[in-house]
């Protein structure tokens, strides 16, 4: 690796690091709008793996921005391999919650719902429960082509650090 980078890995960099910063922002946004279009309900876990996707789509930007001010390829670089770190850690939620699904093995004690505000009609809170059941991180809402939202998640991530390392480790 040199410190200088020639133009065209420069521009790679730049590249990857926007499609990064873009393709995690859309799917931390997917799932957003699965909880606040489709009204699906996110359990503990469900909200644990977006951390990796609110930590390193703007990560990714600075990256994008460092890359496009011509900062040195060392710095792009470690930015690149930190957003494939954060993948890595995002993979393993996924399968870990996957697995929780499938039974695989057993989920966090408490994994209830947490931070989500319960619509009481106007009606008092154990009014509520009656009707509000959270969800168990042990239950997948939805399977779209087999998979639960989980698994999706899990190859995104897969995918995203596949295409950070590409980016940091790449020949120039």
């Amino acid at each position: 690796m040199t410190d200088i980078a020639t133009p065209a890995a420069s521009l790679r960099r730049t590249q990857i690091a926007g499609f990064l910063a873009v393709a995690m922002a859309a799917t931390v946004g997917g799932a957003l709008a699965f909880q606040y279009i489709g009204g699906y309900i996110p359990c503990k876990l469900c909200y644990e793996q977006r951390l990796p996707y609110y930590i390193g789509a703007p990560l990714m930007l600075v990256a994008c921005l460092a890359s496009l001010m011509r900062a040195p390829a060392w710095a792009v670089r470690g930015l690149l391999a930190i957003g494939g770190l954060l993948m890595v850690y995002g993979l393993y939620l996924g399968v870990f919650h996957s697995g929780v699904e499938w039974g695989w093995w057993p989920g966090p004690t408490d994994c209830t719902t947490v931070g989500v505000s319960v619509d009481t009609g106007g009606n008092g809170v154990l009014d509520a429960l009656n009707e509000f059941v959270p969800p168990s991180c042990d239950k997948a809402a939805l399977r779209i082509l087999g998979l639960s939202l989980a698994g999706w998640q899990a190859i995104a991530a897969l995918i995203l650090g596949a295409v950070a390392f590409k980016g940091a480790f790449g020949r120039d």
